[in-house]
């Protein structure tokens, strides 16, 4: 036997370059599609929570002072307003380094932000109010409200925008196509025509339901202590309405107010909106493969896009990856979705950390969801309808056309024509599992006895125009 020639040795691990050090992404979402998701960044991201951190604590302090709350507090000038106003908006990649090197010291995330702001009163004049900076509140008190901030912001300037244009490119084929005629197929067998318009005006409908709950979606939150009683509030300031305070502040967020929690806000909402964005998922996911399904079958041409590979083997292929992709990135989107919903709205008696690295993952969930809206829309502008194609497959289907036949028989017998007899069983001996072609229906017709007015209408029938009102029905509804 001859010597087996040796292969070279991968490189050790010990010896590659480290691509972590060259920040390199870990995940896809902030590699290959950043610019898919990048909107999401000024949201979810951590340092989009910091900032709303941020944000929540300033107007906090300016919430107490503008009311007076605690003796000695007077309204701020507009200036010091301004100023502490300024440490949100001017929140940037030095602000960010400069917590997170507080936060090594703290070990504490929110601490952090509380000492980010307390450095900052004296250059405003407030140095005597470091004392008002996260006054009686607890972490989630501040948590809470960002998070719901942060959430309410990215599905209403990111997820919505992006749903409703996706809807859009499925509205424009539903009224262009309105007129049609295709063959539909019940349990994958050619069944009563339908209009492709319709079909599509019908995922049009369904997910502008969806996008219409996402869109009253509440937004709440709570600051209300440590276990939701006020305790050291009124102990401080025991004359204080706190509760009316905390309400007041918190629609002052845009938000609506949890009156009853125990530490942690308790996140129904969140499971509610995340149930409505996954369903609004699931039913795109199944548009998709509806979708993939007509391209296999000729339906759809896809419009090749100038220098794009389909295969590295086959250079005929023009692939429907934009609607594969978005399904795999509906089913994780869905999965992490679920996940959410499931663990937020559980906390063991009045707390428990569970919640805390859970909804570091929103911006993720909500990231495949935008990713596969992206893919949605370009793909939608890729097909190209293949009219030839579904004629073609109407014109060898006339056994569907039995229903019709059968349907007229029922109601000619209702009306006494004689000879009406077991129309459906007729029909069934003449058409199950065997083609018909228009000659041999029209013959079938002719031979029935029907009344003058309903032969008519039969021999005057085609599989092309037997779709009822489809047409009417996708342009109503398909256009929303």
């Amino acid at each position: 036997m001859g010597a087996m020639t040796s292969q070279p040795a991968l490189a050790s691990t010990a010896h590659r370059r480290s691509l972590a050090e060259a920040g390199i992404a870990l995940g896809p979402l902030d590699g290959r599609y950043r610019a898919a998701v990048e909107p999401l960044v000024d949201h979810l991201s951590e340092a989009a929570l910091n900032r709303n951190r941020v944000h929540v604590e300033v107007e906090w302090f300016i919430h107490l002072a503008e009311h007076a709350v605690l003796p000695g507090l007077e309204p701020l000038t507009d200036e010091q307003k301004a100023g502490l106003r300024a440490i949100v908006t001017d929140f940037d990649a030095d602000s960010v380094a400069e917590l997170a090197a507080t936060e090594k010291v703290t070990v504490h995330d929110v601490k952090a932000v509380e000492y980010f702001i307390a450095d900052r009163l004296e250059g405003l004049g407030l140095g005597r109010l470091t004392p008002l900076v996260h006054f009686a509140c607890t972490s989630e008190d501040i948590n809470n409200l960002a998070y719901a901030v942060g959430a309410r912001d990215a599905i209403q300037q990111v997820w919505l925008p992006a749903a409703r244009t996706a809807v859009v490119a499925l509205s424009e084929l539903a009224v262009a196509a309105a007129d049609t005629p295709m063959l539909s197929r019940t349990h994958g067998q050619p069944a009563t025509p339908t209009t492709l318009g319709k079909e599509m005006a019908v995922f049009v409908h369904r997910l502008t339901r969806q996008t219409d709950r996402v869109a009253a979606q509440e937004y709440l939150g709570k600051i209300n202590g440590a276990t939701g009683t006020y305790a050291a509030h009124l102990t401080a300031v025991p004359e204080a309405d706190w509760p009316g305070i905390a309400r007041s502040f918190v629609e002052h967020l845009g938000l609506t107010w949890n009156p009853l929690t125990t530490q942690i806000e308790s996140h129904d909402w969140q499971a509610e909106l995340y149930a409505d964005v996954a369903r609004f998922n699931r039913i795109l996911h199944g548009f998709c493969v509806d979708v993939w399904s007509y391209i296999s079958i000729g339906y759809f041409a896809q419009i090749p896009v100038a220098g794009a590979t389909g295969s590295s083997t086959m250079p005929h292929k023009v692939n429907p990856i934009r609607f594969e992709n978005a399904e795999a990135n509906l089913e994780l989107s869905c999965a992490l979705l679920d996940s959410l919903g499931a663990t937020l709205v559980e906390s063991r008696w009045q707390r428990d950390l569970t919640d805390s690295t859970s909804q570091r993952n929103i911006g993720v969930a909500l990231g495949h969801s935008v990713l596969a809206l992206s893919n949605v829309t370009k793909g939608m502008g890729q097909l190209q309808v293949a009219e030839p194609v579904l004629a073609q497959d109407l014109d060898t289907n006339w056994e569907v056309l039995g229903e019709a036949i059968q349907t007229v028989m029922r109601a000619e017998a209702i009306a006494g024509v004689p000879g009406m007899d077991n129309p459906y069983e007729r029909l069934k001996d003449l058409t199950r599992g065997q083609r018909v072609d228009a000659a041999r229906m029209r013959e079938f017709v002719q031979g029935l006895g029907l009344s003058d007015d309903a032969e008519a209408r039969l021999l005057a029938l085609t599989p092309a125009a037997y779709t009822g009102i489809a047409a009417r029905l996708a342009a109503e509804f398909g256009g929303r």
